[in-house]
Order: structure tokens, then sequence, then C-alpha cells
């Protein structure tokens, strides 16, 4: 849930199929993601791997994040960035020995390939699409573990962005199953990656272990609630990494790669005009994506996200955006509401 973007805030098509929005009842689902555990389809999710004697290299100086020391069995998240340092996507990089693994949403793939494609030039470098090979599902919640225990997935400690080869027993069988531990955000999320021929089977037992099938409108209200930006919604091709608030996708001491240049002067000079954040929506309704925020009369920033979270006894509106940082601590608008800043989570 990437998303990191926390991988999980899907979009409702994907090259592989239609995602279900919900599963009709989104208030129940979005509760299991906070205080259950939600399973979700990710095979929407593009996957690339990259290959050759170069690929460690190579890819160390497209990302913004650390590839070069990554450790067998573990990924990073990362920008990819043209060389004015403006975010053309973003993706994790995970290390799995013989070759790296980048994993993006599916409506960045042919971006991502592109851009990979025109940076490999006389590197002994290769990438192939193998998300037609590897499908995955998603659990979010506090129970995740637990649920992945009683449907008989052995569960073994690991770091966020640490994943390993795990057996699963089943009906009198026994198979090998990738579990990955995703997000840092949710706390308690997980991935797991197996053959497209298995992910059904793979999925029934788990909503039969206690996980609730969520569909995309769910974790977009998850998305928003963490302060995740999604790229194509919140992060922009003309947004500066520093901006987005995604610390965890750079790395200041790895060396040169695209766009570092920067990045490196945006933080010796200190800091951005303006900063992703949350924000508490009190009266006049939802702002629209997209709406500017004003303050004393003035624009001083803009809406990317608003949602209606659906929590018990309470439904409560809450928006991300960027805000210029002297606008911090004014009275805040996005057309008849006011906001106001808010520490994360939103729920």
């Amino acid at each position: 849930m990437t998303t990191t973007t926390l991988p999980g805030a899907a979009p409702s098509e994907h090259p592989r199929g239609i995602a279900a929005s919900d599963y009709g009842d989104v208030r129940a689902e979005f509760q299991a993601l906070l205080s259950g555990c939600g399973v979700y389809d990710l095979s929407w999710r593009a996957k690339l791997a990259v290959t050759g004697g170069d690929r460690v290299r190579w890819m160390n100086g497209m990302v913004s994040n650390n590839v070069r020391d990554l450790a067998v069995g573990h990924g990073v998240y990362a920008f990819l960035l043209n060389a004015q340092g403006r975010i053309q996507a973003d993706l994790y990089v995970f290390q799995r020995g013989e070759s790296l693994l980048a994993d993006t949403e599916g409506a960045q793939r042919e971006k991502v390939l592109q851009i990979f494609d025109r940076y490999i030039i006389a590197d002994d470098v290769e990438i192939a699409d193998v998300g037609d090979k590897v499908a995955a599902l998603g659990l979010t919640g506090p129970q995740a573990r637990e649920v992945l225990e009683r449907a008989s997935v052995a569960v073994p400690e690991l770091a966020h962005l640490q994943f390993a080869e795990v057996a699963w027993e089943y009906a009198g069988r026994q198979t090998t199953l990738t579990l990955l531990r995703s997000g840092e955000e949710a706390r308690e999320s997980w991935q797991v990656w197996t053959s497209p021929e298995q992910i059904s089977t793979l999925r029934g037992w788990l909503i039969t272990a206690g996980a609730r099938p969520v569909g995309t409108t769910a974790l977009n209200l998850f998305r928003v609630s963490r302060g995740i930006p999604q790229f194509g919604v919140d992060i922009r091709d003309r947004d500066l990494p520093q901006e987005t608030g995604q610390a965890r996708a750079l790395n200041f001491t790895k060396g040169c790669y695209l766009g570092q240049e920067i990045v490196e002067r945006i933080r010796s000079r200190g800091a951005v005009h303006r900063q992703f954040m949350a924000f508490a929506v009190e009266g006049g309704g939802l702002p629209e994506t997209g709406a500017r925020i004003i303050a004393e009369e003035k624009e001083v920033g803009e809406i990317t996200s608003a949602a209606i979270l659906p929590l018990p006894g309470e439904d409560r509106p809450v928006a991300l955006g960027y805000l210029r940082r002297e606008a911090i601590g004014k009275e805040l608008r996005a057309g008849a509401a006011k906001l106001k800043p808010a520490s994360l989570p939103l729920a």
C-alpha cells in the first residue's frame, strides 16, 4: 500500500481488469482497514524485472534513493526525476539477488518504461514486464498478521519493505509465497505475491481467516486518512521531491542520480516555499480537488485530495494539499470551507 504511496491506493481500472470500487459497505470496509483486516487486489500494479551486470549501478543512478547498498530481500521507495528535479514517477525497488524488481502503479507503467529505455545507453541492463507472472494481494489493519497466520501462512519477523519466501500449507498442499511487509504508515500492512493461478484460492483462505474484502473507495479513504500522496493526484510532474514531504524517498549520501543536483541545492538552502500537508475541514462543504486555498485574500495553496471519512459516530471531512509556508498559522479557506492544518493520522 503504496502506496507510498501506500501500496493499495488503486485506481478504479487497471490493465488486468476492473478493480471493485466497493463490496456493498464502504463504511465497514474502511473500518476493517483501521481496526480489523482488509484484503484487496494489487495485481493492477506494474512489476518490472531489471537484470544484467550493470543493473544495480544503473538503477542507483536513476532513482532518488539508495539502491546500491540494498541487501537482498529489502526494498526502498523512490522517485524518478527529470534533470530539473521534477518528479516523473514514484516506485518501489526491491533487491531480489539475481534481479531488481521495480514496482509502480499500473498507470505509470508506460512512462517508467520510456524513462528507463531512454537512459539505457551502453549499460548491461535489460527490462522485462513480469506483471503477468506475479499476482499480489494486500492486507492492512491491526489484525493482518493474525489473519495470515490463521490462513496457515508462515509470518517471519520482517522490517518495513523487507520480504521473504514463506511456506503456505492449505488443504493438504504446500507451496511457497513471497511475503512483504509494506507501508510504514499503516503499521500492520502486508503484501503477498504469488502466481496468477493461485491468487483466488489464497484470497478465499484469507477471507475465511477473517479478512474483509475492500474496494478502491475505502482504500482511497484510508490513503487520505494517512496523508499519503498519490502520484497523478497529489504528486504531479511539476512538483519537487521536498515539497511532497516524502523524505523516505530521498538519500543524500548515495552519490549522483538523475535530478540530484536540484534536490541537493534545495537541501542546502534549507527549505521549499510550500509543503504537502493535511487539513481538517470545518463548515461550508467539502472543497473540490483543485480548489485554491486562500488566506488574507491571497492564494496560498491548493487542495489535491478531499474526502469524508466515515468514522464510528461521526463523518469527518478532511483534505490534503499544498500550503505556502508563510500562510501557516493564518485563517485558511477553500471555497466556502474553513481549513485547519491537522496532524496525522486523520483517523
